[in-house]
């Protein structure tokens, strides 16, 4: 007997068979039972979900022993027939090879003959988008009106070819992408019903690259056991297939949303070096930025998809980065993608990709932007970045130690005490009581300066806010999100609420020396500026000064200099509307 392949084998053969499509055999079979059967019905979906077998197993209740019924016998002699393609009621028709409006015009004619067996004559027409516009045109008679015994079932994978005159005619069935825990399950159960051994994370890798289709996946399954065995390992469905693992996939993401662009281009190098296809990896790791888009959007969205520990991973890196920032990322990759299918060097335009989304998440977005420049024009403190579920007290980040300044005293040095070292260079011929009695005897203590005021932060905090004003506007707002809380001998410290922990690290970061200097002249001696966020702090309102009134723009207009050298020259005047 001769072989045969897994996706022949294991094509379903009744309702309860077909995978992932339970919204169509659910209907199917209630028309059934409802004696609601119309006269033609097209199935529309990607390769390998189940369109033909679907049409066929319909052909089966329709025509089985005593049918129409759902729940016949597959070994019943009619529908023993139609599985194996030689019924005489049953035609299957290929859309591709009988595409001319001389087939079609054939299948008009024969349409009108009784069916020699069963109950209805089945025609089933396969790629119809193939069919031309003329063999179209012939069909729609027929597919409208046909006989009573006459039923029509269409498949499709273009259903944008159709004539929307076509698709009026027919009930439409839309088959989805079958699940890929459902595929990866399905793949065991054949793994124990040919006796040998699948590993649960190789039927995974072969169920994600078959991307939503049954029999892709079923065909590689063949081609895997062909090559390995007995045993089907992870690492063996990699290889031949130059998929790319899924720990692997998660480490080049975390490598870009850390910004290691060193790490993240090794990773891609060490995959381009092993062979693996660089389109594929691609399209992996778009698949997985669109699984921490969907987590962020819908935490329960990905429990059918995927288990729990590759949530819990998927978690991890969605908590470090925004939507905005994830949407930005699958666009770029997508348009890299679409430019790596005709690139004769993919590897080139996937570093620049990399790189690319590295710059995107380490730049300012516009709604950041927009919303910044807002809070400038209105003087209102800054829109609260999305803060942790649970948050806590970041530790500010330790800011240089400045370098400490002799005391004006200690700069001042008596001149008693520096007169030896010029005196031991001229070494008098005879020493004098009067010097000697100098040096030994101590210098007058310098009169104690008297210590510093002690500085009121509630009464400088005005005062600074109202000289940042003055001189550096543009951080102004993000220095009013923040209040000065305590002045410690020369250091200050100004602290900020958990939601302003963006202005509190902006100021830190690249303004710190500049607001020490301005906090040291108003408040008269030298002062440092630390940062931190504490609980319970409450932004001090600031009192800004008053915009000067409007002038009428009408009258600036009449004060414009050129507009009074023109009303001169021509001798006009200016006339209100």
């Amino acid at each position: 007997m001769s072989y045969t392949v897994f996706a022949r084998k294991y094509r379903p053969q009744k309702f309860d068979d077909v995978l992932g499509q339970e919204h169509i055999t659910r209907t199917l079979r209630n028309a059934i039972e409802q004696n609601r059967i119309a006269h033609a019905y097209i199935f529309v979906g990607p390769r390998g979900t189940g369109k033909t077998s679907t049409a066929r197993i319909f052909a089966k209740a329709l025509n089985c022993t005593g049918g129409p019924k759902a729940d016949f016998d597959v070994n019943d002699d009619i529908c023993t027939e139609i599985a194996e393609g030689r019924s005489l009621d049953v035609i299957e028709i290929d859309g591709a090879s009988n595409n001319g409006v001389e087939q079609v015009r054939e299948l008009r004619d024969n349409v009108r003959f009784a069916p020699a067996r069963g109950k209805f004559k089945i025609y089933i027409i396969d790629e119809v988008h193939m069919l031309s516009t003329q063999a179209f045109n012939a069909l729609l008679k027929t597919l409208e009106e046909p006989p009573a015994h006459a039923k029509f079932m269409l498949a499709t994978t273009d259903v944008q070819k159709v004539l929307p005159t076509i698709l009026s005619r027919c009930q439409r069935f839309d088959l989805r992408r079958i699940p890929t825990a459902t595929i990866a399950k399905h793949l065991l159960w054949i793994a124990t019903q040919e006796n040998f051994t699948l590993d649960p994370a190789a039927a995974e890798a072969v169920a994600r690259g078959a991307e939503g289709g049954l029999r892709d996946a079923e065909s590689m399954l063949d081609q895997l056991v062909a090559f390995c065995g007995a045993h089907i390992a992870e690492t063996d469905v990699l290889s031949i297939f130059g998929f790319t693992g899924t720990q692997t996939v998660a480490h080049l993401c975390d490598c870009i949303l850390k910004a290691d662009a060193s790490a993240a281009l090794g990773t891609l190098h060490e995959q381009a070096e092993a062979g693996k296809d660089l389109s594929r990896l691609m399209g992996d790791l778009i698949s997985h930025l669109r699984n921490l888009l969907v987590l962020k959007a819908d935490p329960a969205g990905l429990e059918e998809e995927l288990s729990s520990e590759a949530i819990q991973l998927f978690a991890e890196q969605a908590d470090v980065v925004s939507m905005e920032k994830l949407l930005g990322l699958i666009e770029q990759f997508a348009a890299a993608e679409g430019r790596m299918k005709w690139a004769p060097n993919k590897k080139m335009h996937f570093e620049v990709a990399v790189i690319r989304a590295i710059q995107t998440l380490q730049s300012a977005t516009l709604t950041e932007v927009l919303a910044t420049l807002t809070a400038i024009r209105g003087g209102a403190p800054l829109p609260a970045t999305p803060a942790p579920a649970a948050p806590r007290p970041i530790a500010p980040k330790p800011a240089p130690a400045p370098v400490a300044k002799p005391a004006p005293v200690a700069k001042i040095e008596p001149p008693a005490v520096a007169a030896p070292k010029p005196a031991a260079k001229i070494e008098p011929p005879a020493p004098k009581p009067e010097p000697t009695a100098k040096i030994a005897e101590p210098p007058p203590a310098p009169t104690p300066a008297k210590p510093a005021p002690a500085l009121d932060p509630a009464a400088l905090w005005p005062q600074f806010v109202t000289a940042v004003r003055r001189d550096r506007a543009l951080i102004a707002p993000w220095l009013e999100c923040g209040s000065l809380v305590e002045i410690t001998g020369t250091t200050a410290v100004l602290a900020f609420p958990y939601e302003q922990v963006f202005a509190k690290d902006c100021l830190a970061k690249d303004h710190a020396a500049l607001l020490s200097e301005i906090l040291s002249s108003v408040a008269g001696q030298r002062l440092t500026l630390t940062f931190e966020t504490r609980s319970g702090i409450v932004p001090a309102a600031v009192a800004t000064e008053p915009e000067p009134p409007k002038r009428d723009p009408m009258d600036e207009f009449k004060d414009d200099p050129l507009i009074q050298k023109a009303l001169e020259i021509f001798k006009a005047e200016i006339i209100p509307a």
